[in-house]
């Protein structure tokens, strides 16, 4: 029995140094630590490279699909070629005409128009430069007293919704994980809602990892009452 536990590889020696096998093992694993992350970046960047290339392929017309499908990314180049075309015409005076004209039409068209007008309103609130969504990281009790959790910052609440309770209200965004574009929208009263020094990336890791990827160690919060809202 014994000779059969001295036959299996330790970790460490009686000193404490790690053994060859331990060493190898440590080593296996500081590779997968380094290669993983950057093996996973470069794969999911390739799919989603390839997979707007073929999207627009098969828009091309068949004479010159032949000379241009070995192109990787030539798909994502024009995409990115086209919408700064449109946002250069949509500058002009025939391209807002033309911009005004499709938002009418949109808005006149039954179902269409909820849709539409909640997309542009999204795009429009994380895309604008001036835009405050999602630039504060916080820290909330939910869903109950005595359990917290991490949420972001969306807006100051309307009048519509804060009056009826007389109390000064905040959007806050609740992320499920792994997945954070889902989730609840709270209203919480500014006195509940504590900030955190963490940038939203910062705080995207932490959701998403569920915890793993903690940001490094700040200074104390700023108070709540020195954070300007948009």
């Amino acid at each position: 029995m014994n000779q059969q536990n001295n036959d299996i590889p330790e970790a460490t020696d009686n000193s404490g140094r790690l053994t060859v096998m331990g060493r190898l093992r440590a080593y296996f694993f500081a590779g997968v630590l380094i290669t993983a992350p950057i093996s996973i970046t470069f794969y999911i960047a390739w799919l989603f490279i390839d997979s707007i290339d073929r999207e627009v392929m098969s828009l091309l017309p068949s004479a010159v699909k032949p000379a241009l499908w070995g192109i990787h990314g030539f798909g994502l180049s024009l995409v990115v070629v086209a919408l700064t075309l449109v946002g250069a015409l949509t500058a002009g005076l025939l391209g807002r005409i033309w911009l005004r004209f499709t938002e009418a039409l949109m808005r006149r068209t039954p179902v269409l128009r909820g849709i539409y007008s909640t997309v542009k309103q999204l795009f429009e609130t994380v895309l604008a430069q001036k835009s405050q969504a999602f630039r504060e990281v916080v820290l909330i009790e939910y869903p109950r007293p005595g359990i917290w959790t991490v949420a972001f910052i969306t807006g100051q609440t309307v009048g519509a919704i804060s009056r009826p309770v007389g109390m000064d209200l905040v959007n806050v965004f609740v992320p499920t994980t792994p997945n954070p574009t889902s989730g609840f929208l709270l209203f919480l009263p500014r006195s509940d809602v504590h900030l955190l020094e963490m940038s939203v990336e910062e705080g995207l890791k932490l959701v998403i990892s569920g915890g793993i990827v903690a940001p490094e160690e700040r200074l104390p919060a700023v108070e709540w009452e020195k954070v300007p809202m948009a």
